[in-house]
């Protein structure tokens, strides 16, 4: 089979891996080697100056001796096979940066012949690429569960990231979907990485020329509604490992059908995109606004509002630390109010030094005022929460949650909505009537 036959079928193997993420890594270039990493952002994602810059997203091989119910590679699907030798991959990398295709890789594999076989073949890239190719770019690894852990001492040394995806929420669903796996085989490298890497940080605040391990750390994925975990149950591991392993990311992927199984969803469901994206906001909550997994959810609420993001779904069940003055209130409560981000709340931690803020201060600030106006007070304006709920609650809902196309419900409409259109019922329509309806449910609640 020839290189290009191979990188059509791994490429295509590779799309289920999550990997749009900025690097974390600034590595300038020099004389001695080939290309240059920038923290700003790779794979679809923009630098700071407007570049797109993209990543190489390929598999070393897809022949995989795993039988993952739920993966495109297990052994038991008939599906083209091919695998990649490290210097085929490695002259493949470089001959793209050169054309200026890409400025980085991400690599990962199936488990070809056996965890360590195919984590040697992938250090065989990554030592072709940063030996004989001199190449400073972005690399991006996947880490393979059960492989020695010298071998991942190794890749750790080669590769900004490392990876081990977690893959399915709690350990029965492993065993029963993944029997190949154990949550020992995927946490035992994990805690490695953390710890080599926090090593690697000591030594280099001693020795400048110490050897950097995985300095853009590491991250994880998890497929979402392959499995019956509830959100509640995913958003606290969630926030374990991001205490325990100290990771850059959690990266949550709706599961799509590929097999038929009886412990997977029928072929013809959707996936979960509305549900995937609740988690990647209330993933940015735990990470940048200082809220906690049971503060979101809880025991008695384990499922995602689907019409209000998960920082509005928290603010109209705490209504009563509301309104708080912004020119008196601590940081953390600013950031918890709806229309205030982070940048905003610093700015304004920032500006109330010099003065007290009125409402057109706050809006060149950059607050989305639509949505603090019901949860604010500030200089001569007492706040709009005596408009009462149902104002609160139409200025909060999400419109992702309704959005309708001139033919059809965005992809991140509401369930609901996509019954009433699977019914018959016109979209546009289908959205107002449940608009109505969530409006008058969540008043009432309030």
């Amino acid at each position: 089979m020839d290189v290009l036959k191979k990188l059509t079928i791994l490429t295509d193997s590779a799309k289920y891996d999550v990997a749009c993420t900025s690097s974390g890594v600034d590595r300038a270039g020099d004389d001695t080697g080939l290309g240059n990493a920038v923290a700003a952002g790779l794979c679809h994602a923009f630098a700071a100056d407007g570049r797109c810059i993209s990543l190489l997203k390929v598999l070393l091989s897809n022949c995989c001796i795993y039988d993952c119910k739920y993966c495109v590679n297990r052994i038991s699907n008939d599906v083209p096979r091919a695998a990649f030798t490290p210097r085929e991959l490695a002259e493949l990398t470089i001959g793209f940066y050169r054309r200026n295709y890409i400025e980085g890789l991400f690599l990962s594999s199936a488990v070809l012949r056996s965890p360590d076989y195919t984590m040697e073949q992938m250090i065989g890239v990554l030592e072709l690429l940063r030996g004989e190719y001199r190449f400073r770019g972005y690399i991006h690894a996947k880490t393979i569960p059960g492989a020695d852990p010298a071998l991942v001492a190794r890749l750790g040394l080669l590769a900004d990231r490392l990876s081990v995806n977690i893959e399915l929420p709690s350990e029965r669903s492993l065993s029963l979907l993944a029997p190949n796996k154990t949550k020992r085989a995927i946490l035992g490298p994990m805690r490695q990485v953390s710890r080599s890497a926090a090593q690697s940080k000591a030594e280099l605040a001693v020795y400048r020329a110490a050897p950097r391990f995985a300095p853009a750390g590491q991250s994880t994925q998890m497929i979402i509604g392959a499995s019956p975990e509830t959100d509640y149950q995913i958003l606290r591991l969630t926030e374990g490992l991001y205490r325990k392993y100290e990771l850059k990311r959690v990266f949550f992927s709706a599961y799509i059908p590929v097999a038929e199984d009886t412990l997977l969803p029928a072929l013809d469901t959707k996936p979960p995109l509305l549900r995937e994206h609740r988690l990647y906001q209330a993933d940015w909550l735990l990470r940048f606004y200082q809220f906690t997994a049971d503060e979101i959810l809880d025991e008695q609420h384990q499922e995602f509002n689907p019409y209000l993001d998960p920082k509005c779904n928290w603010a109209i069940h705490n209504m009563h630390l509301f309104p708080v003055d912004v020119n008196r209130c601590s940081y953390e409560m600013l950031l918890r109010v709806p229309g205030i981000g982070v940048k905003s709340a610093q700015r304004i931690r920032i500006a109330r030094r010099n003065g007290s803020l009125a409402l057109d201060d706050l809006k060149r600030i950059g607050v989305v005022l639509k949505r603090a106006q019901y949860f604010i007070t500030c200089r001569g304006y007492t706040g709009a929460h005596t408009s009462g709920p149902e104002a609160t609650v139409r200025a909060l809902l999400d419109p992702a949650a309704f959005g309708v196309g001139t033919q059809q419900l965005s992809l991140f409409a509401a369930p609901a909505i996509h019954e009433l259109a699977a019914q018959g019922m016109r979209p546009a329509l289908a959205a107002q009537e449940v608009r109505e309806e969530a409006v008058a449910c969540m008043t009432r609640q309030m």
